[in-house]
């Protein structure tokens, strides 16, 4: 029977692997929809559409569906949804602060899920301005190592664009910008030849919660539940786990 169990396992794993998947992909295919219905339906001419397109091309969303949403959003094609953008705030877990950006055709249903999701996973609502403040939206691109690519490499590259700094994430650099240099450093990047895996506009946090095994393994417990929801798009949270803390939680 352990062979089957195993099996068993390890199909549940593949199951939550491919939702999470499923999930990945709709939010990038809206992505794309919301970037050639705001700047046009031509990735030349609209770099946001552009990097939704990228992005969309490294996570193996299939060409089809990349092509029919930037149809969609730019008007080719019927069928588009009426994506609003909506942000809440809140807090988890030890006073984390947390950011959920939701793209939705239906508001009330975004908030519901939302507050759902908080309430059940140690978290709370909070009012509009009360978190938001401890964040600045600033650019950041996604570049990975390889070929040798040193941090110093990168700050040649993307200086004169405007980037603010270039962190070491292990198996990738981050670049970071102010939001409106994203475009320019981006290009620069290209210019010197570096591949990148995604360009964004994030919210950064200007200070964070350093937490312990048993405070990191509640607040991912609480940003799942809020990527489980259908509109949410992105979660921000202003948590600081360490190298050692994180291996303590994988074991």
């Amino acid at each position: 029977m352990s062979g089957h169990s195993k099996w068993a396992t390890t199909k549940h794993k593949k199951a939550a692997i491919d939702a999470k998947r499923g999930k990945l992909f709709a939010r990038l295919i809206k992505n794309i929809e919301v970037a050639a219905r705001t700047g046009g339906g031509d990735p030349d001419g609209n770099p946001t559409l552009y990097d939704a397109i990228q992005k969309a091309r490294k996570n193996s969303v299939p060409l089809d569906n990349i092509e029919r949403a930037r149809k969609r959003g730019g008007g080719e094609e019927a069928g588009g949804a009426d994506w609003q953008t909506i942000m809440y705030e809140g807090y988890g877990p030890n006073g984390v602060a947390v950011l959920v950006e939701c793209l939705t055709d239906n508001r009330n249903r975004a908030a519901s899920e939302v507050r759902t999701a908080m309430t059940r996973n140690g978290g709370q609502m909070a009012d509009p301005g009360s978190v938001s403040y401890m964040f600045a939206r600033k650019g950041v691109v996604i570049v990975p190592k390889n070929d040798g690519l040193t941090e110093d490499d990168l700050l040649m590259a993307v200086l004169d664009a405007g980037a603010e700094e270039v962190n070491d994430l292990g198996d990738n650099f981050e670049v970071v910008s102010e939001a409106g240099d994203l475009i320019p450093v981006r290009k620069a990047l290209q210019d010197a030849g570096h591949d990148y895996e995604s360009a964004d506009a994030n919210f950064l946090p200007s200070v964070s919660v350093p937490l312990d095994a048993e405070g990191a393994r509640k607040i991912f417990k609480l940003i799942d539940a809020l990527e489980d929801c259908d509109d949410v798009q992105n979660v921000f949270a202003n948590f600081d786990v360490s190298d050692e803390v994180m291996a303590e939680v994988d074991a």
